[in-house]
């Protein structure tokens, strides 16, 4: 499934994700939540798969500014060659649709074939009717792996 508007980028549930992580050995999980988020709620854990989450902040806490040059600085952290499909994941899946966007349109510049999903629900998924996340959906309430520190 496609989004718009901007740059499309695909969407996946964290389930499809886990999935596509076991099958696609090249494919990259992008955590873009700040770091005190991956300090006090916690991160993926794909050591499973005998893989890491990368940790790049789309933006920097405390001032909340979009990271200058996010795009580039994943691509040369995930190397050459570069991954098949990166999956993007945040709280509740707001600022890695913008993330996966921002990916897509360099790899569209450098004509690099590389697909941008972001994982629908994010890690922390909806607000419940308390007001709570972690438990209606998303990574931790689908029971996906992760850790905390």
């Amino acid at each position: 499934m496609s989004d718009s508007p901007g740059m499309a980028v695909d969407v996946m549930s964290p389930d499809e994700v886990w999935t596509a992580l076991e099958t696609d050995g090249t494919a990259q999980l992008v955590d873009v939540r700040t770091r005190p988020e991956w300090s006090f709620v916690g991160v993926p854990d794909l050591s499973a798969l005998g893989r890491q989450v990368v940790l790049a902040e789309w933006r920097r806490f405390p001032d909340m500014q979009v990271a200058p040059d996010f795009a580039e600085s994943i691509l040369d952290t995930l190397g050459d060659p570069p991954p098949s499909q990166i999956f993007f994941i945040c709280r509740s899946g707001a600022r890695s649709l913008d993330a996966a966007r921002d990916v897509a349109a360099v790899c569209r510049q450098r004509e690099l074939p590389i697909r941008c999903v972001n994982v629908a629900e994010g890690f922390e998924g909806d607000l419940d009717q308390n007001r709570h996340r972690g438990a209606m959906n998303g990574w931790k309430a689908r029971g996906l792996a992760w850790q905390q520190s």
